[in-house]
C-alpha cells in the first residue's frame, strides 16, 4: 500500500493528555511504519494563553479550573501518569510543580518545523514535553528551553536569537486563530490529512485502525 498521511497534532506543551496522546500515537506508527508512510507536524494550542510570569501552582490551578476538590485533582493526576507510562512516556515522581505560560515554546516549534523540517520539530517537542513533565522545571526560564533545543540537537544560538526576537509570534497566533477557528477547543486533536478529525488521547489500538483505514481509502481512489 504504502500510503502517505500527514497528521496534523494541535496540542500544548502544558497538556499532559497531549503527552499520552503522543506516546499512543508512537507506538501506533511503528505497528503500521512498514505499510503506510506518515508524517507529524505540530500544531500550536495554548490551555492558558492569558498565564502571567511566573506560572501558579498547578494542583491550585487546578483546582480552579476544574472546581474539584485537592484529592480527586490529585487522584485524577495519578491516572493520567499511570496512563502515560503505558505508553512510554514517563512524568516526574513528583508530578509538575507550576503551570506556565507556553508560547514561546510554540514559537520555537514554529521555528523548527520552518527553518528545519518536521522530523527536527519532532524530537523539539518531544524535548520540550520532557521539559515540563519529566524534568518539571521552570517553562518561563528561557534556558530550560534552549536546554530542550540542545537536546533536540537543533542550533542553540538560533533558537535564543528566535526568543530573544520575539520572531515567529505573528505566525502562531495567526496559526492558533485558525484551529479554534475550525471548532478545536480541547487538545490533542488530530487532523489526517487536512481532512479528518480525530479528539482526544486515543487508544492505540484505534489509531492503527483509523491510520489503516484512511490508507486504504486512498489506495483505492488513486
Amino acid at each position: 500500500m504504502n500510503e502517505k498521511i500527514i497528521i496534523d497534532v494541535v496540542s500544548d506543551i502544558a497538556c499532559p493528555w497531549c503527552a499520552v496522546g503522543l506516546g499512543s500515537l508512537e507506538q501506533a506508527v511503528k505497528q503500521v511504519e512498514d505499510e503506510i508512510k506518515i508524517e507529524i507536524r505540530f500544531q500550536p494550542f495554548e490551555l492558558n494563553p492569558d498565564m502571567p510570569q511566573g506560572g501558579q501552582e498547578v494542583i491550585e490551578h487546578l483546582m480552579q479550573k476544574y472546581g474539584m476538590p485537592e484529592e480527586q485533582i490529585r487522584r485524577n493526576q495519578a491516572n493520567i501518569y499511570n496512563r502515560a507510562a503505558a505508553v512510554g512516556f514517563h512524568f516526574h515522581p513528583e508530578g509538575r510543580k507550576h503551570v506556565y505560560n507556553t508560547f514561546d515554546s510554540h514559537r520555537l516549534l514554529h521555528w523548527a518545523l520552518t527553518e528545519y523540517g518536521p522530523l527536527e520539530q519532532y524530537r523539539l517537542k518531544k524535548e520540550l514535553l520532557a521539559t515540563y513533565f519529566t524534568l518539571a522545571v521552570n517553562l518561563d526560564d528561557q534556558s530550560n528551553l534552549i536546554d530542550a533545543v540542545q537536546r533536540a540537537g537543533l542550533d542553540i544560538e538560533r533558537a535564543g536569537q528566535v526568543l530573544e526576537s520575539g520572531a515567529y509570534a505573528d505566525d502562531v497566533r495567526t496559526t492558533e486563530r485558525k484551529y479554534t477557528g475550525m471548532g478545536i477547543n480541547s487538545v490533542p486533536s488530530l487532523i489526517f490529512n487536512q481532512k479528518y478529525l480525530l479528539q482526544g488521547a486515543q487508544p492505540v489500538d484505534s489509531l492503527v485502525q483509523a491510520l489503516r483505514q484512511l490508507a486504504a481509502q486512498q489506495s483505492s481512489t488513486s
